[in-house]
């Protein structure tokens, strides 16, 4: 597909005011459309603004969502306002960073980023032909270990809940989470929350357990990598520092030996010993994480269905063969940006792919985006959430990078509660 961007860059003329810099200087971009979003074709206007100096000097790049085309140039800003305008003729993002120099030399940096036609970006491949069978395999191996769950008591600030440490086998490392649960609770009475982690090496956390249990869940938060939990924190530094550096690319040549291999299969695992609780309502099981929590969300709504709603913030692991159609690669980055993969790698990834496993999932469910997400870029998010096969929403951040902004975390929670609460008539 030929892909067209044209730039033009237009100063408004202001009086210019002469003045010392203190500090850093204050630099916003915008996108003329309150939304952000456009049509293919469509002329996208950038409006960059500085505070201080007033007839400041800034470089821009526009870019397809940080791969090329690419074009870029410098602006003055007579007044503190210039703008740049392109267009994109296809589905994706058009991303426009600006940076200036301070006068202590360190740089500021804005973005801001356009959505063109995000409904119709398709995923860049097909799942592999044998991706069910595959999957459908290795869960038929996890269901040969025995559960063998331990549960050890912890103490629990949150009135009315009991909290444990779980720790259940699971193919590999075991599942290894925080457990909590309303005192008294009736038999078949209540919905189940899974909360998973985003990226890094941490314990699990007993107040996101006891907090859901708090609302009336069956709650477990699991860690991502079946490690013990409660440890002191330098515990934690030595692993991500020593055995589980790099662990996101690890094993990328076989579909067999890719890390994220066992921490999918911990999602079922975790979900045999929540579903098997005497106070499960039976009905209601809810995944929900963000970045690779949101990762592991997809896909835990994909690989068993059980799950009938998930939450996937800025959710990592979207479109690893991006590349493929001329799109950037997400987190975890198992092809880099620029790299010419080996083809087995290129078919390993593709059983790891959210996008694959959005395919087959029939729970509803609520994916949020970050149009500036550098991490955890747009247009994958995109081409994942057009790819599911239940209820969809889908929440627009347009200011936002890679982080759990306050409008997002309550707009997941809220469509949780809403779940929960349907579920129950």
């Amino acid at each position: 597909m030929k892909h067209i961007i044209r730039l033009t860059v237009t100063l408004l003329a202001a009086q210019a005011l002469l003045h010392a810099e203190t500090k850093p200087a204050t630099l916003t971009v915008t996108a003329d459309h309150p939304d952000a979003v456009y049509k293919k074709g469509e002329t996208v206007t950038f409006t960059i603004n500085i505070a201080q100096p007033s007839d400041a000097q800034v470089s821009w790049t526009l870019s397809k969502d940080g791969v090329p085309p690419t074009s870029s140039g410098k602006a003055t800003l007579l007044g503190g306002t210039a703008t740049v305008t392109g267009r994109l003729d296809e589905p994706g993002f058009l991303l426009c960073r600006v940076s200036y120099i301070n006068a202590d030399k360190s740089s500021t940096v804005a973005l801001a980023s356009a959505a063109i036609d995000p409904l119709q970006i398709k995923p860049s491949m097909a799942p592999p032909a044998d991706f069910d069978s595959y999957w459908a395999g290795e869960k038929a191996k996890l269901a040969r270990v025995p559960m063998n769950p331990r549960l050890t008591p912890q103490n629990s600030a949150s009135k009315g809940v009991e909290a444990f440490d779980l720790q259940a086998d699971s193919l590999g490392k075991p599942v290894s989470g925080y457990f909590a649960r309303p005192f008294g609770a009736k038999s078949k009475s209540l919905p189940i929350i899974l909360t998973v982690h985003g990226a890094g090496v941490v314990s699990s956390g007993l107040a996101g357990a006891t907090g859901w249990a708090e609302r009336g869940f069956l709650a477990l938060d699991m860690n991502a990598h079946g490690i013990p939990n409660g440890q002191p924190k330098q515990f934690y530094t030595d692993l991500a520092s020593g055995s589980l550096k790099d662990y996101r690319t690890r094993g990328r040549d076989s579909r067999d030996t890719i890390y994220f291999h066992d921490m999918f299969l911990r999602l079922v695992r975790a979900l045999d010993f929540l579903t098997a609780q005497p106070e499960w309502d039976g009905r209601t099981v809810v995944v929900h994480g963000s970045s690779q929590g949101g990762y592991q969300s997809i896909v835990a709504a994909g690989l068993d269905p059980r799950v009938t709603f998930f939450a996937a913030g800025v959710p990592a692991g979207c479109d690893h063969t991006g590349f493929k159609a001329g799109r950037v690669n997400g987190w975890p980055k198992f092809i880099a940006t620029g790299e010419t993969p080996a083809p087995n790698i290129v078919e390993a990834v593709r059983y790891y792919d959210a996008v694959s496993f959005a395919t087959r999932t029939k729970a509803a469910g609520i994916i949020t985006v970050g149009f500036i997400d550098t991490t955890c870029p747009p247009s994958g998010i995109y081409a994942a959430f057009n790819a599911l096969g239940g209820k969809r929403e889908i929440f627009n951040s347009i200011r936002t990078g890679h982080v759990g902004a306050a409008p997002t975390t309550e707009a997941m929670r809220n469509a949780i509660f809403a779940h929960a609460a349907a579920m129950k008539r």
